[in-house]
């Protein structure tokens, strides 16, 4: 009975979350008094006085959303610059003509915020969560320089090919605070990978904030079969540069350390891209490379309203996994490559979120905004 009990009240915390659509008062979360509905002295209900209405865009899903702006500048990352934000480290040429492709990874403990008012002690890579997206080509050999600023054990397991010795787990192993470790290895298979921590317990580094996505693009010689699509991927091409390119890592986070989140998003700040909608092109084809690292969920999703996509299953293919879908589900850790274009649509807000409704109205929703070029 008590476990049961027990159960209820965890789910009536986020609900009460839920009432309050995330409302910030005095920069912290509504009180659970207020979600119930205020009492005067006489013991009677009040009604809550009539707000000045949002935004149309704000309101979708009944105006679910958190109140008030986070500092970007004090978390040390803007959601909307994260959208684009490629790490392609530093390049030189080894004796052998092939390409080393060279990046730097710090772990350090910083507090940020993750909604209005909601402060997180989270442990990141590079200050900042998600990690940096480190981007590399098929075939070049990479270095990525750990060190471990922070106060835990860490580690970076790469979702690639590599030898046992350069694994996260059991390989090179947790590295100490203090620490320093180069894991090397060659940029395969060409996909939307990830890294994140394989320290233990696992769940609660990955929940943390120690997670980032890896981008391999492919390497056009070497797939002739498939040649204009390879390049289109190929950053740095004219053909790529024809396409609106978006990384956005889905999360969340446990608040209280409950197992259960409470607050869930796209990039780490819930609500980012609802209210400071994603500005695209409506003759210029999108992709997004999508990264599900939302813990003690087991099922995420991605709907666009509106449209239809073709989806690349973990990137590792030239050829569509899906075709003309608005909805696909990941597991934690999958990720996969959707490709679109709006040259068919008026000129608007058109929205994308999960399929669960509680992630929506928890944080994890966002608007396109698509124009027309500019002449």
């Amino acid at each position: 009975m008590s476990e049961t009990k027990s159960l209820l009240e965890r789910k009536l915390d986020r609900r009460l979350l839920l009432a309050g659509g995330l409302m910030a008062a005095g920069g912290t979360a509504v009180a659970a008094s207020a979600a119930r509905g205020q009492t005067s002295h006489a013991g009677h209900e009040m009604p809550q006085a009539a707000a000045e209405a949002p935004p149309a865009h704000l309101s979708a899903h009944g105006a679910m959303i958190t109140v008030g702006e986070v500092d970007d500048a004090r978390n040390g990352f803007d959601p909307s610059k994260l959208l684009t934000d490629w790490d392609t480290g530093t390049v030189s040429t080894l004796p052998d003509g092939r390409t080393l492709r060279t990046f730097e990874v710090t772990a350090e403990d910083k507090e940020i915020e993750i909604a209005p008012g909601i402060m997180f002690p989270a442990w990141t890579y590079n200050g900042r969560v998600p990690g940096p997206t480190l981007r590399a080509t098929e075939g070049e050999r990479l270095k990525i320089v750990f060190r471990n600023q922070g106060s835990h054990p860490h580690s970076m397991h790469f979702h690639g090919i590599h030898a046992a010795r350069m694994d996260g787990v059991p390989g090179a192993g947790p590295i100490g605070p203090g620490e320093e470790f180069v894991y090397e290895f060659d940029a395969r298979p060409f996909g939307c990978h990830l890294y994140h921590c394989h320290a233990l317990p696992l769940k609660r580094h990955i929940q943390k904030g120690m997670y980032g996505a890896f981008v391999i693009d492919p390497d056009p010689a070497r797939h002739p079969e498939h040649e204009a699509v390879a390049r289109s991927r190929l950053l740095g091409t004219p053909e790529n540069a024809g396409w609106q390119e978006f990384v956005m890592v889905m999360n969340a986070f446990d608040t209280n350390f409950d197992n259960e989140n409470e607050v869930y998003a796209v990039n780490t700040v819930a609500h980012a891209y609802a209210k400071k909608p994603i500005r695209v092109l409506k003759d210029t084809p999108v992709r997004i490379y999508l990264v599900n690292v939302v813990e003690f969920d087991p099922i995420n999703s991605f709907h666009l309203h509106a449209n239809f996509f073709d989806y690349y299953n973990q990137g590792t293919t030239l050829t569509p996994t899906l075709k003309t879908v608005d909805l696909i589900t990941q597991c934690q850790a999958e990720r996969g490559i959707l490709e679109f274009h709006f040259r068919e649509h008026e000129p608007g807000l058109y929205m994308f979120h999960p399929h669960q409704s509680e992630f929506t109205e928890l944080g994890w929703s966002g608007m396109f905004d698509v124009v027309e070029a500019v002449s």
